[in-house]
């Protein structure tokens, strides 16, 4: 006679029978994912360190944990992992180049790009040092335009040693303007290129869409901008410790060129062909 009450239900692993299987799911690229705790909507743009990218219809980007907390076409699941096989094409570096398998930096050559402070230098080493390993050049940091000119009678360049120079806020009337188009109409000028963006600092760089804000904040006259920009984010900004570890927190949201304005990707592309030419 069959049991009309089926089985115990007290036995151990009740509560488990008694739950609903999540399927799993793979963060696949351009998977359109809903996070179930705000209902933020986006397309994976990659996995990293158990963190998936979601890219919203705005091109804001978040990351959040691997796991349950997801919804996909209305159920929920739990995001894993891609598992299936890699892109057999050519992989592209951060700078969005073809990636050179197998290759070993090249020797350093006597050419080099200076950059204008220590957080340009690392963005750019950044999205762009695989690429500058392959052609073997160099990136120096310079700690302001202004000292340039003494470097240059120090060092000087040639047709072989050429050099390439990242400016911020090289805009029409500042006083970085003025100092390179004065270098440049000197005697050095022949193997120099002096290029820049026109942001105040090379933080505004990123992408407003990579920090997932609408745009970057507008800092009043008098305070200084790393300050204001900590403040207006709700960041601590008492010393230099506090700064450096804001510029961290955003560096740390520069995947690829994606996420940084054009207006430096170009810049910095018209130094690397300068320098290699």
């Amino acid at each position: 006679m069959d049991d009309r009450y089926g089985a115990d239900v007290l036995s151990p692993g009740w509560k488990q029978r008694a739950q609903k299987q999540l399927a799993r799911v793979p963060a696949d690229r351009d998977t359109v994912i809903e996070v179930a705790e705000d209902g933020f909507c986006g397309a994976v743009t990659g996995v990293t360190g158990g963190l998936v990218e979601l890219e919203d219809r705005h091109g804001r980007r978040r990351m959040f944990p691997l796991g349950p907390g997801f919804l996909v076409d209305g159920e929920a699941v739990i995001l894993v992992a891609p598992t299936g096989p890699k892109a057999t094409g050519p992989a592209r570096t951060a700078s969005g180049s073809f990636a050179v398998a197998d290759s070993r930096a090249r020797i350093a050559r006597p050419s080099r790009i200076l950059v204008e402070g220590r957080h340009d230098a690392e963005l750019v080493e950044k999205v762009w040092g695989a690429d500058l390993r392959v052609e073997g050049v160099v990136v120096e940091y310079l700690q302001g335009v202004d000292l340039l000119g003494a470097l240059l009678e120090e060092e000087p360049p040639t047709a072989e040693r050429r050099y390439g120079v990242l400016v911020d806020h090289l805009v029409r009337g500042s006083k970085e303007e003025r100092i390179a188009r004065e270098i440049e109409r000197g005697r050095h000028g022949k193997h120099l290129r002096i290029v820049g963006h026109p942001f105040v600092d090379v933080w505004q760089c990123v992408t407003p869409q990579a920090l997932g804000i609408a745009r970057w904040p507008e800092i009043p006259r008098g305070i200084e901008w790393k300050v204001g920009i900590c403040r207006a984010f709700g960041w601590p900004a008492e010393d230099q410790a506090d700064i450096a570890r804001a510029w961290q927190r955003i560096l740390g949201r520069v995947h690829s060129y994606r996420d940084l304005e054009p207006t430096l990707l170009g810049r910095v592309e018209e130094l690397i062909d300068f320098v290699t030419a």
